[in-house]
């Protein structure tokens, strides 16, 4: 295959990345949604799918600016190896203007 025809395959394929982003930056119900999945997945999940998230809007940095964390540490918390404590979360969740909601698995698990 030539340069040329690689080059027209690769702006045929969906850049799923790329799409991400934009869905998540211009619905925020479907960035809430998202985050909500990647909790119910697992915390790992849930911190790359925040920083997704933050990523798709004003970028990580401006976010941390208005969380007012460490850039370095946002990247380092947002990792799947993060392990952020709540109140590093939450100012980050606030400058994305999303916030945490607790409710009841009553009747979605069962009991021990």
């Amino acid at each position: 295959m030539n340069t040329k025809s690689k080059k027209s395959l690769q702006r045929l394929k969906p850049n799923y990345k790329k799409d991400l982003q934009d869905d998540l930056r211009r619905d925020k119900e479907y960035a809430a949604a998202y985050l909500s999945a990647a909790l119910k997945d697992s915390m790992e999940a849930f911190l790359v799918a925040l920083r997704d998230v933050a990523e798709a809007n004003q970028g990580v940095g401006e976010i941390a600016e208005r969380a007012g964390v460490n850039r370095e540490n946002l990247y380092r918390m947002l990792s799947q190896t993060g392990n952020p404590r709540l109140d590093s979360l939450l100012p980050v969740l606030r400058a994305l203007d999303f916030s945490l909601v607790v409710e009841s698995n009553e009747g979605t698990s069962s009991r021990r």
